[in-house]
């Protein structure tokens, strides 16, 4: 007698968790406006028949981790790798290379600045304790590839610099 119960009662919410999730449904069916989903394909570039305008993302939108170069190919990192330690997983790789600066002194120079875009959780650590602000978040958010390698990045272009005034 306990199961046919028990049977019954697990029937009964089956079905009413079914109706829940129709009725939300059906909202969304009979009022279109209420939706914020994004067409992508159609209108991400702003070009084709169905689009109407450019995707744009939102301000706080997290795409990537990318290191801005000015006019001259300077950045901002100074090789410190506190963003390397403060990564949880292990996302971000910098080799560093010792030179003597103009004052005769030994000072320290990204060689590169790997970033394993596959493997990051967007968690924002290494944007946040950055002391010269010389990583941020770009709005690129298309990142399919067939191959992983692509998804390994290396930050400082080819004959980039410290800028000056960076310490």
């Amino acid at each position: 007698m306990k199961s046919i119960i028990e049977y019954i009662s697990g029937i009964y919410r089956g079905l009413r968790s079914l109706l829940i999730g129709m009725s939300v449904t059906g909202k969304y069916f009979f009022s279109p406006r209420a939706i914020v989903t994004q067409q992508y394909p159609e209108n991400r570039h702003g070009h084709g028949k169905r689009s109407k305008k450019q995707l744009v993302m939102f301000d706080r939108f997290k795409g990537e981790v990318v290191m801005p170069h000015d006019a001259n190919n300077q950045h901002k990192c100074t090789g410190c790798g506190i963003c390397e330690i403060n990564c949880p997983n292990g996302t971000i790789e910098i080799i560093s290379v010792s030179k003597v600066g103009e004052d005769g002194k030994k000072k320290r120079a990204i060689e590169k600045h790997i970033y394993r875009l596959g493997m990051c959780s967007f968690c924002a650590l290494c944007v946040k304790t950055c002391p010269s602000k010389a990583l941020e978040f770009s709005q690129e958010f298309e990142h399919a590839v067939f191959d992983r390698t692509k998804l390994v990045k290396v930050l400082n272009k080819p004959g980039s610099s410290l800028m000056k005034g960076v310490e």
